[in-house]
């Protein structure tokens, strides 16, 4: 098992946290991911991303930046649900792990 086994589920959900706050497109969450120390390719993000979507937690569209076109992606209702409830799996998960720090 490689970290980026161990973290993808994470990483799903940090995608879906910033694209509940704003539009997000491949290379902006890589490098995002990155600030956090996760080094991902694009051969890695943009699959995750259109996982996502295909599952109903994103949509994406077109959008234009000048004379090229991106792709972003939106959270959907869908989404902020499964988001929301992962939210309380997280801090039940986390809350055991750290409790042996205490």
């Amino acid at each position: 098992m490689t970290d980026q086994d161990l973290y993808s589920g994470l990483i799903r959900l940090h995608i879906l946290h910033h694209a509940a706050h704003e539009a997000v497109f491949g290379l902006g969450i890589i490098e995002e991911l990155a600030r956090h120390g996760h080094k991902m390719s694009a051969g890695t993000m943009y699959p995750l991303l259109h996982g996502l979507e295909s599952r109903g937690y994103l949509r994406s569209s077109e959008q234009r930046e000048g004379k090229r076109f991106r792709r972003v992606y939106r959270i959907t209702a869908k989404g902020r649900r499964e988001l929301e409830a992962a939210k309380d799996k997280v801090r039940e998960l986390f809350g055991e792990l750290l409790e042996d720090e205490r």
